[in-house]
C-alpha cells in the first residue's frame, strides 16, 4: 500500500521496543545466572520461564505469519518451558539469540514495502500482518514488563 509509510516506521518503532518501556536487552542485560530460573513465592513464573514464553509465543506469531504450514504449539502447556530453570548452561543464551533472530525476522516482515499489511493471511481466518506485527509488540511488552518485576524483586535491577 503506497501510503502506509508512516504507520510502518511506528510499527517499526513498536517491535523495537524502549519508546514507553524497557527493551528486550535491557530487561534481560547481564541477568545473573544464579537469579535466571529462581522461582519466588509471589510471582507465578521463573524469569526463564518468562524467557522462554516470550521466544516460543514470538515464534508462534512470526511463524503464522509467514508460513501456511504452521502449526500452533497445543495451549496453554506448549507455550510454556517444561523446567523453571534453564535446563543447560547455554539454554538462557540459545534462548536470547533466537528471540532477537525471530524479532528481526518479524522487523523485516513489516518493514518489507512489498508486505500488505492490511491483506488477510491467506490461512488464517481473518488474520493480518498489522495485527500480528501490533498482537507480537502488546505479547512481549506485557512480559518483558513482568521480567522488570521479576528482576526488581530479586533485587537485580538497576
Amino acid at each position: 500500500m503506497p501510503d502506509d509509510k508512516a504507520l510502518r516506521q511506528h510499527l517499526l518503532k513498536l517491535l523495537q521496543g524502549a519508546e514507553a518501556h524497557a527493551d528486550f536487552e535491557r530487561a534481560i542485560k547481564n541477568f545473573p545466572r544464579e537469579m535466571r530460573g529462581k522461582k519466588l513465592r509471589a510471582a507465578e513464573h521463573t524469569p526463564w520461564e518468562v524467557l522462554e514464553h516470550l521466544r516460543i509465543a514470538q515464534r508462534d506469531i512470526l511463524e503464522f505469519s509467514r508460513n501456511p504450514r504452521h502449526k500452533s504449539p497445543d495451549w496453554p502447556v506448549g507455550y510454556w518451558p517444561d523446567t523453571f530453570a534453564p535446563p543447560t548452561f547455554k539454554a538462557w543464551d540459545l534462548s536470547v539469540k533466537a528471540f532477537r533472530e525471530d524479532l528481526q525476522a518479524m522487523y523485516d516482515l513489516v518493514a518489507d514495502e512489498k508486505t500488505d499489511l492490511f491483506a488477510k493471511i491467506p490461512h488464517g481466518d481473518g488474520q493480518t500482518i498489522l495485527r500480528e506485527a501490533l498482537v507480537l509488540a502488546d505479547h512481549n511488552a506485557y512480559h518483558l514488563g513482568e521480567m522488570v518485576l521479576l528482576r526488581r524483586m530479586l533485587g537485580v535491577w538497576k
